[in-house]
């Protein structure tokens, strides 16, 4: 099974696209996860440039400004949506888009919308569109996430234990059927460690993070065996950690603890060399 690592735009965006594109092609990603939407007019040469480097991306999709009207949200998903189709027109299309859907206060019913909306999208444009397991969103814990999916069985997911982690403030040990259920439904991975007290550790490199570093990596292996047990052909993950604040800062300073490219390129070798064979 061939593993494919890409890197976050996240973080990086004050870097022109062709000087972060020939850094992302040296370090040994294969493409980039980006959520252009955030920052659009910088992004207008984005698609071109990743092509010419022969790199294909991953579109990130979250909407946050409406999210207290529901009907409005639902405007702004369907426009946002469309808005990251426009990306691939002349280009190759993304490998698919990950989507932050609704809040984590909206019913059942009001997410059935959401995702009917998302399927309908996907479905016209030929283009995936999975849903991230991420704080304030419908996946925002393990044992809400595990209820939808028994309902909503055709689900996909893109996984990030980090965020389950931090709400549960716990390493989850007491619900394997959640993490189980939601492994055989991961699609993608977001490979940051959390901790009970929050969604991404100083440094995993560091000693006193190997606990929760242990706990992530013994998720992903699961994830990985499920993959090749089920003949995929292909797996694709995203090294995420992120910039502030993510990565905090020295107090009284604005430097951060650690470099997030270090630790991202960091991430993806330790993968690429634990999953090698």
């Amino acid at each position: 099974m061939q593993i494919d690592f890409y890197c976050p735009r996240w973080g990086s965006e004050h870097v022109g696209w062709p000087q972060f594109a020939a850094q992302v092609k040296q370090a040994g990603f294969v493409g980039v996860e980006v959520f252009p939407l955030g920052d659009k007019p910088n992004n207008t040469d984005m698609v071109e440039v990743l092509s010419d480097a022969g790199l294909s991306y991953i579109l990130l999709h979250a909407e946050l400004q409406e999210g207290n009207d529901f009907n409005r949200y639902k405007q702004a998903l369907e426009r946002n949506l469309y808005a990251l189709l426009d990306y691939q027109n002349r280009y190759a299309k993304p490998q698919f888009i990950v989507s932050q859907t609704g809040r984590e206060y909206y019913s059942r019913a009001q997410m059935a919308e959401c995702f009917a909306i998302c399927d309908r999208i996907s479905r016209e444009s030929s283009v995936r569109i999975i849903q991230e397991t991420h704080r304030n969103k419908w996946s925002f814990a393990a044992h809400v996430v595990k209820d939808y999916l028994e309902r909503f069985p055709d689900l996909e997911l893109a996984l990030d234990f980090s965020h389950w982690v931090c709400v549960s403030e716990s390493y989850l040990e007491d619900q394997d059927d959640a993490i189980d259920l939601a492994i055989k439904h991961g699609r993608h991975l977001h490979a940051r460690v959390g901790f009970p007290e929050g969604p991404q550790v100083t440094d995993p490199r560091a000693s006193e993070n190997e606990i929760a570093l242990v706990h992530h990596l013994a998720w992903w292996d699961r994830w990985i065996a499920h993959l090749k047990e089920a003949g995929a052909e292909r797996a694709t993950i995203t090294p995420e950690f992120g910039p502030y604040p993510y990565m905090h800062y020295s107090p009284f300073t604005t430097n951060p603890l650690a470099s997030q490219w270090e630790i991202n390129c960091w991430m993806m070798w330790l993968l690429k060399t634990r999953y090698a064979s």
